[in-house]
């Protein structure tokens, strides 16, 4: 009789893998806020009272290379990193950086005010604002006596 040793952490491990697996085959949603190609670009979201930001790392990305569009409640960051002229000198061949299409769609909040997105690309880094509405902004009332 063969002894073996139980390791319920590689049971999680092998179940967590196949959840991912199944995640990533399943089909784009169009309530989706994760990325749904072979390569995404890293993102910081922040709010502040009267915006939104979204600065996304992409460097390498001409402007006239990314779409970003508002529909639905849904803004979409898309586009490609296009592939360099490759060179395989001296037996060394080492690719790291993603190249390829990307997506990236975020659910906004109905505070968006989707007529009035302003989007800028520095030094690598898309930045995307979009304000809140006005209306929805809130307000301090002030109370009399």
């Amino acid at each position: 009789m063969a002894i073996t040793r139980y390791e319920p952490a590689d049971i999680l491990s092998r179940f967590q893998q196949q959840l991912n697996d199944l995640w990533r085959a399943a089909p784009d949603s169009e309530s989706s806020n994760v990325a749904t190609s072979a390569w995404m670009p890293l993102v910081d979201i922040k709010e502040e009272p009267e915006r939104f930001i979204i600065k996304a790392d992409l460097p390498g990305v001409k402007p006239d290379e990314i779409e970003i569009t508002m529909e639905n409640g849904a803004l979409t960051i898309r586009g490609e990193r296009s592939h360099e002229k490759e060179e395989n000198k001296g037996g060394f061949h080492r690719l790291e950086r993603s190249r390829g299409v990307f997506y990236r769609r975020f659910a906004m909040p109905d505070t968006a005010d989707a007529e009035q997105i302003k989007a800028s690309n520095k030094d690598g880094v898309l930045e995307i604002e979009i304000p809140k509405r006005v209306a929805i902004r809130g307000r301090k009332i002030e109370v009399k006596s």
